[in-house]
């Protein structure tokens, strides 16, 4: 009779500093202060308890950005996951301070691929075996370079280039604790849904993966993905929910002998309140609202950004202002600047603040049509459509009609007219998207600076924002077919 012995792995990803409860139709839902119930209300019940944290714990909040993450650590030790890896967000505010951050956690933080590019010296501990219950858990933490882009402005720092090169260091690693008694082998992984599928592709029977937490892609599931018999699992992002396996575990093969996953609701008949964290949050929040709190604006309604793979009212809104503000044709806002969902109808600075996080340099460049073409063309490709590729928001002025049967523009106008291929144009960009223009965009940075050299315009694009609302009132913004897909 083989042995086995029973596993609970709680798992979070892509938290964004959602720290918050909110009150929705009388229930309270998310918040870590339930999250931190909930995982202490299974520790209590079951034998056999690891949460893990597939990154990004840091930005999205205000608390997260006044304190740069020290709040954030301070939060997370009271929410004490057991193992938690680096998501790119980490990197925010620059690998200097995250290292300082790390030394404030009183947790493990993995990663198997952040180095120094002179040396080749890992920053961070690769792996933890976790002992527990007479069964030795090996997570090993991965992200790839496709997805650190805030790293380019780290010259130092670097990363595996892409998903094949992670498969190759988890490989090393496994090989390395082939011959102890691993009974459980867990990649955390900060790369997107569709990139830990070719992961689990790329990785061999023999190197014992057995499981994949990973997060960046904010995947809601069903039920996990096997690919090449390893089983992914995502838990979508913020605290609303969480990802809950119980598994049996076959410890004399070192696999899994079967499991059940649910993603849990993180709401009042799940999960009790810890006041501890409560406090905490309280003291953060009463700093940052004697701070920011004050009002700016009143929109006609509340204004929503439900998804960034498609044109929406906010991002229409913003990417307004910022191209009359600087006097630009075209104003391409990286669509994953706008971090919450819906904004209004009351605007206070502290709103404004969270929605618009990254505040960013704007740069100034001059493209052909036809170099506008290719760019919103890459733009538009397949991949858009998943959610794991650079999006933008476009100013008024510029329509299209995109095929996706025929990746095509059925239609591609500005001000009404056709575009042709040697209409000149100024278009602003933030600086993160400057420093990653040929992987967001597509096309060699060097052929558009030979048309001019890029210049900084901005040095605060949510500058711009906040005193623009603050002299304007009763404002509205639509969705007005700006970007089209058809089938």
């Amino acid at each position: 009779m083989k042995n086995t012995k029973k596993l609970t792995i709680l798992h979070s990803n892509d938290l964004h500093g959602d720290f918050l409860t909110e009150e929705i139709d009388e229930n309270l839902v998310g918040g870590v202060s339930m999250l931190s119930g909930y995982v202490e209300k299974v520790r209590r019940e079951e034998e056999n308890v690891i949460y893990a944290i597939a990154g990004d714990m840091f930005r999205g909040s205000l608390i997260d950005s006044e304190f740069k993450g020290i709040s954030t650590i301070e939060i997370m030790n009271l929410l004490a996951p057991d193992i938690v890896t680096l998501g790119n967000h980490e990197l925010d505010y620059g690998i200097a301070h995250l290292l300082f951050l790390e030394k404030c956690a009183k947790f493990p933080i993995i990663n198997a691929n952040v180095y120094i590019k002179t040396t080749k010296a890992r920053l961070f501990t690769p792996y933890k075996i976790i002992e527990i219950d007479g069964m030795r858990i090996l997570f090993i933490g991965i992200i790839t370079e496709e997805v650190m882009a805030q790293a380019k402005r780290e010259d130092l720092i670097g990363s595996f280039i892409d998903t094949a090169e992670a498969a190759r260091e988890v490989e090393k690693i496994c090989n390395a604790y082939r011959s102890v008694d691993i009974d459980f082998t867990v990649l955390l992984t900060h790369i997107g849904f569709e990139e830990d599928k070719k992961l689990a592709g790329f990785l061999h029977q023999e190197y014992g993966v057995d499981l994949i937490l990973g997060g960046h892609s904010h995947t809601v599931m069903d039920q996990p993905w096997v690919e090449n018999g390893i089983v992914i699992a995502h838990a979508g992002t913020g605290s609303d929910q969480i990802g809950r396996f119980d598994i049996v575990v076959d410890t004399d093969n070192n696999c899994i002998d079967s499991y059940k996953w649910e993603l849990i609701p993180i709401d009042m008949s799940h999960c009790p309140r810890n006041p501890k964290l409560e406090e905490l949050i309280t003291q953060y929040k009463e700093v940052t609202d004697s701070k920011y709190v004050r009002h700016v604006t009143s929109f006609h309604r509340m204004l929503t950004h439900p998804q960034r793979n498609q044109e929406t009212e906010l991002g229409n809104l913003f990417a307004d202002i910022l191209s009359q503000s600087l006097g630009v044709d075209i104003m391409l806002l990286g669509s994953g600047s706008i971090r919450k969902e819906e904004l209004g109808p009351i605007v206070c600075y502290s709103d404004l603040m969270e929605i618009f996080p990254f505040d960013d340099d704007i740069y100034l460049l001059r493209v052909t049509g036809d170099q506008l073409r290719r760019m919103l063309l890459f733009m538009l490709r397949d991949e858009a459509f998943t959610g794991e590729t650079e999006f933008y928001q476009v100013s008024k002025g510029m329509e299209m009609v995109y095929s996706r049967s025929k990746r095509i523009f059925e239609e591609f106008t500005f001000r009404k007219k056709p575009i042709k291929d040697d209409q000149p144009f100024s278009i602003a960009l933030q600086g993160y998207h400057y420093s990653n223009f040929e992987d967001f965009l597509g096309l060699p940075l060097q052929e558009v600076e030979d048309n001019q050299p890029a210049r900084m315009i901005s040095g605060s694009g949510l500058d711009i924002l906040e005193e623009t609302l603050s002299s304007a009132s009763g404002v509205d913004s639509k969705v007005e077919g700006r970007i089209l897909v058809v089938e």
